[in-house]
């Protein structure tokens, strides 16, 4: 009875990270050679009802990452054919009215990630699979072993992304700095690096970069003091006001508290084709 206990758990544990804003169980988890199978996603070709967030919002500034090598796997992510913010409209109608109150304190929203298909998901998994393939940890996980990426929950199988109301953001000032751009191969510097050493993203301080798999990028890490501090609370309330829940392991993820689609998983591919 114990050990069908501890494998229960340990499956749990598993599930943690991008697929549920609830905080993850106690870190007793396998190794990601044991990560669980994924859901089958609904084969429709059109994700119903999603919307291009910056058609409907142009006002909001997206950066999204994994279309790009600028992500912890250093590549273009399988299924992220266009740079585009999918999210069902409940989502981003919400995230309008977050647009709003965020524009009169001086910040707009922009987007590191919406709507993930479940291709992706199974690109991280497989990915985690090869330990040789780290070029990118000196940025994004300079202190953590790669095959504790899923069992910390930093990365979840399956993910609330792919039901395409949740999405990683931050705030910027309004109007936006320029951010210079990413080149492949230049030196990197760990996400919790002091701001104005890590990556020069254009977003307001929130004490680590973007997808940082680190505690220090919990929402509430007590290492994080000051404006990066406050930044992160802003940011929570705005968003909190607004319908959405954070998971707090991470200060940039919020999914929406009322999905439309709460047990559905979607495979289309992000691109504006997708959306019908």
């Amino acid at each position: 009875m114990r050990y069908r206990l501890a494998v229960v758990f340990a499956l749990a544990a598993l599930l943690g990270g991008c697929s549920r804003p609830e905080p993850r169980p106690a870190p007793a988890a396998p190794q990601p050679t044991s990560v669980p199978s994924t859901p089958t996603p609904t084969p429709v070709e059109r994700l119903p009802g999603f919307v291009v967030l910056t058609d409907l919002d142009p006002r909001i500034h997206a950066d999204i990452r994994y279309a790009t090598p600028h992500n912890f796997v250093g590549r273009p992510i399988t299924g992220y054919r266009e740079p585009l913010c999918l999210l069902t409209r409940q989502a981003a109608e919400a995230l309008r009215r977050v647009q709003d109150a965020a524009l009169t304190g001086g910040h707009s929203l922009k987007v590191y990630d919406c709507y993930r298909p479940q291709p992706a998901v199974d690109d991280f998994v497989a990915w985690s699979k090869r330990p040789d393939e780290q070029q990118t940890k000196a940025e994004f996980y300079p202190d953590l072993a790669k095959n504790r990426l899923f069992a910390d929950g930093y990365i979840g199988a399956p993910t609330a992304h792919s039901r395409g109301s949740t999405l990683d953001l931050t705030l910027v000032g309004e109007p936006a700095a320029s951010q210079p751009p990413y080149r492949v191969g230049q030196p990197l510097v760990a996400c919790t690096a002091q701001r104005g050493q890590r990556f020069a993203d254009n977003s307001i301080d929130m004490g680590t970069g973007f997808d940082c798999f680190d505690p220090r990028a919990h929402t509430a890490d007590p290492r994080v003091t000051g404006t990066a501090r406050d930044n992160r609370r802003l940011l929570q309330r705005l968003m909190t006001d607004a319908g959405f829940v954070n998971y707090d392991r991470e200060w940039w993820h919020y999914s929406l508290r009322d999905e439309p689609y709460p047990d559905t998983f979607f495979a289309a591919p992000v691109a504006r084709s997708s959306v019908g």
